[in-house]
Parts: C-alpha cells; sequence; structure tokens
C-alpha cells in the first residue's frame, strides 16, 4: 500500500490510543469487546487481519509510520471506513490506497479489522497482540 492509501485506511479505522477495560455500559456502535486486556473473537481476528497485511503500511498496532498515517488517530465512521477500504481512496497524486474488495485475506474481514482498530483508538486494548476472551 501506499503511504496516501494507507492515511485514508487509517482515517477509516482509527481512533484515540490508550489501555483500559470494557464498560459494561459501552455504546452500542461498538464493535468489539474487550474485558480485562481480553478482546472477543472478532476484535482478535481483526488484530490478526490487520497485522497480516495493514501493518505494513500503517504500523504495528495502528500507531502510523513514514509511509502511512496512523488509523488509531483519526476515525471514520463505519460506512466509510468500509468504503475505503472496499474501493480504495486518492487524495492527491501522491496519496493513494488501493482498494481490496477482491481480496479474500480482508474484503470478507472489513469490520473485524475496524473492530480491532476501534478497541486501539477508544483505549480499551493496548499494542500488542491481546489475549482472546473463551467463549
Amino acid at each position: 500500500m501506499q503511504p496516501q492509501h494507507l492515511v485514508l485506511f487509517a482515517l477509516a479505522c482509527g481512533f484515540a490510543l490508550g489501555s483500559g477495560g470494557f464498560s459494561q455500559d459501552a455504546a452500542a456502535d461498538k464493535l468489539y469487546k474487550v474485558v480485562d486486556g481480553m478482546a472477543d473473537a472478532r476484535t482478535y481476528n481483526g488484530y490478526r487481519r490487520y497485522h497480516g497485511g495493514c501493518n505494513h503500511c500503517h504500523g504495528p498496532d495502528g500507531v502510523g509510520s513514514t509511509i502511512a498515517s496512523s488509523l488509531v488517530d483519526r476515525p471514520l465512521d463505519i460506512e466509510n471506513f468500509r468504503r475505503v477500504v472496499r474501493d480504495g481512496q486518492s487524495s492527491s497524486e501522491n496519496s493513494f490506497m488501493k482498494g481490496f474488495a477482491d481480496d479474500p485475506n480482508f474484503a470478507p474481514y472489513i469490520d473485524d479489522i475496524y473492530a480491532y482498530l476501534q478497541a486501539r483508538a477508544d483505549g480499551a486494548l493496548g499494542r500488542g497482540r491481546p489475549k482472546r476472551l473463551e467463549p
């Protein structure tokens, strides 16, 4: 991915960093569930999928890199995130992110990746591989 494409991807995924636990009265729009630093299956899978490809440009744990922006600092809503990941986006001649609509490693898991990045942005998950909640 090119830096600018990743920036857009980051904006779609982006949220604030931090650490903490899951709030029982969390908003219904949260796709993740984190309890005592342990992530539900969707969020854990999002971590795995993110680190299977997105991290090459957006850096470990969504914090950004020299070629792409942080995905946890500037959040997009879920619909815009889905659109950018599926279709890609170009914001300038030097800023481009290809779309992943046809990539079987990412397209079916966009919401999982979003859940992981949302948990990172909200401070529910810290850096590194989260432990998985048992079903």
